[in-house]
């Protein structure tokens, strides 16, 4: 079975004062000095704004919670105003980059082709990507949730992506910051849906190793009932990473289900 893997995407917030005392917070759960026993049956990854990356990696040395960054841009440097190169983001620490959230999608009109770039400048750099798909709300009322995972799993994953290097997390749009979420059940059959694609792209045993996270309104309540489903290999947390003690509920929840399941 799989470790999971707890990943806490800050997206824009917190100040440096604000940051270091989440971090504090987390590095007293996770590693146990805080007081309470360390949690060693997950790996946690926290993903502030870039501003941040040098001070958390500093605030998280000799910790077991990992660094990663939101975005990258896919060439290694040049005149891209306002953008961060790979090469940058892993001088800072960083071990994880998150490629093709749905926001950036939204947004800033990311799309296939260019998110493949990222991704092969990602791994290419000895990164590991947390590539994301996803449904919008009016997508998966009009029954197209396979078809819109399958298009966006197909134009940019192939086999040149190295799938030790590879996390793959579904956070379905519609229950993104809305406080709704995929149930138990919906959630584990896209993760079902995207095991297929991948055993396509890869074959089944290569697929297997790559986790899949699930994304959207993850909360301490939900979040057991969600990591004891088969496949589901970790969380991508939104608004509850923002709070520590939220946060630990999380990574503690992914724990005890994976400890229910063996």
């Amino acid at each position: 079975m799989q470790t999971p893997l707890i990943a806490g995407n800050w997206k824009m917030h917190k100040t440096l004062a604000q940051a270091r005392d989440l971090v504090k917070g987390i590095r007293d759960a996770v590693d146990g000095t805080g007081g309470g026993a360390p949690i060693t049956a997950a790996e946690v990854l926290v993903c502030p704004p870039f501003h941040l990356l040098f001070p958390m990696a500093k605030a998280l040395a000799g910790s077991r919670v990992m660094l990663g960054a939101q975005n990258a841009h896919f060439e290694p440097q040049g005149a891209f105003t306002g953008e961060i190169a790979v090469p940058m983001v892993k001088e800072t620490g960083c071990t994880h980059v998150i490629i093709g959230h749905s926001e950036r999608r939204q947004h800033f009109g990311e799309t296939g082709p260019l998110l493949a770039k990222k991704v092969r400048a990602v791994v290419a750099a000895e990164l590991t990507v947390i590539y994301c798909v996803g449904e919008t709300l009016d997508e998966r009322e009009g029954g197209k949730t396979y078809s819109v995972i399958e298009r966006q799993l197909g134009e940019v994953l192939a086999k040149d992506v190295p799938a030790e290097r590879l996390l793959v997390a579904y956070e379905p749009v519609w229950a993104i910051g809305t406080g709704r979420n995929a149930t138990p059940g919906q959630a584990q059959e896209v993760h079902s849906l995207i095991r297929s694609r991948l055993s396509a792209i890869y074959d089944g045993r290569t697929a297997g190793t790559i986790r899949i996270l699930y994304g959207g309104s993850v909360k301490p309540g939900n979040a057991a009932d969600l990591m004891s489903q088969p496949g589901v290999g970790g969380a991508l947390v939104g608004g509850a990473c923002l709070e520590a003690a939220d946060f630990a509920a999380i990574i503690r929840a992914a724990v005890g289900a994976r400890s229910q399941a063996r």
